[in-house]
């Protein structure tokens, strides 16, 4: 199994990471001193710009079913996936998580996830996630 420690600087997640918050301070957004009306601004503004980036890679794929010109474009479909990818990285920025901190909540819900699949989902469990 891969565990992405095969990339720069140790961690392939880590660097994606490093690569955002350069790429954020190229654009004058300093994640680290952001204030909480600034931190809930920029959040906006990255799932509104994942929304529309979801709406193009929707786009690359056939879902008109009445209209036969369509056609499933593999490529744009990738790059849209990594346009996403980077909001949704300076979205966990903006919130203050590192690289680690996302990795081990994804871990932790991966669990709950995978909980719930095993006692068959069949309730909504809210406080499920809560030790997340």
């Amino acid at each position: 199994m891969d565990d992405g420690s095969n990339g720069r600087n140790g961690c392939k997640l880590a660097h994606i990471f490093e690569l955002q918050k350069k790429f954020s301070q190229r654009l004058a957004i300093d994640m680290d001193a952001l204030d909480d009306q600034k931190r809930m601004f920029w959040v906006l503004n990255y799932v509104r710009a994942m929304q529309q980036e979801l709406a193009e890679l929707t786009d690359s794929l056939p879902w008109k079913w009445w209209a036969n010109y369509q056609h499933f474009d593999l490529q744009n479909a990738k790059v849209e996936v990594v346009d996403i990818l980077h909001f949704l990285i300076s979205t966990a920025q903006a919130l203050g998580m590192s690289c680690d901190e996302l990795y081990e909540k994804f871990c932790k819900k991966n669990e709950v996830n995978h909980a719930r699949q095993d006692s068959g989902y069949s309730k909504k469990d809210d406080d499920d996630a809560k030790h997340i």
